[in-house]
């Protein structure tokens, strides 16, 4: 178990997507993301989410991430930030919305 703690160091933080695109290079089929979080800046990530969104689909669309994690180095592409989703029943991954707008970089808490 985690304490309250544990959970406290992890950085929770809205963006919206920018940009999407195919990863080709990636072992499993994701999207190589370019999310902008407002104050903290523009940050990539690899999203295995293909199975239920379009590249299309996921530009403008506002998404919850992980921002304080390590740099993943994914093939020659550098993950900065682990956007969050949960298992569909299907087994593809269904992307954590709001369900009100909220402004890029805020706080999740």
């Amino acid at each position: 178990m985690i304490t309250i703690d544990d959970f406290k160091n992890v950085e929770l933080r809205i963006g919206i997507i920018i940009k999407a695109e195919a990863f080709q290079e990636a072992d499993t089929p994701a999207y190589k993301l370019e999310i902008d979080f407002g104050g903290f800046g523009i940050r990539k990530s690899s999203a295995q989410i293909t199975d239920h969104y379009t590249a299309d689909e996921l530009v403008n669309k506002q998404v919850i991430a992980v921002v304080n994690f390590a740099p993943m180095k994914i093939a020659s592409f550098t993950s900065e930030v682990l956007v969050l989703g949960a298992e569909g029943k299907d087994g593809g991954i269904v992307l954590l919305e709001l369900d009100k707008p909220m402004q890029n970089g805020t706080k999740i808490s």
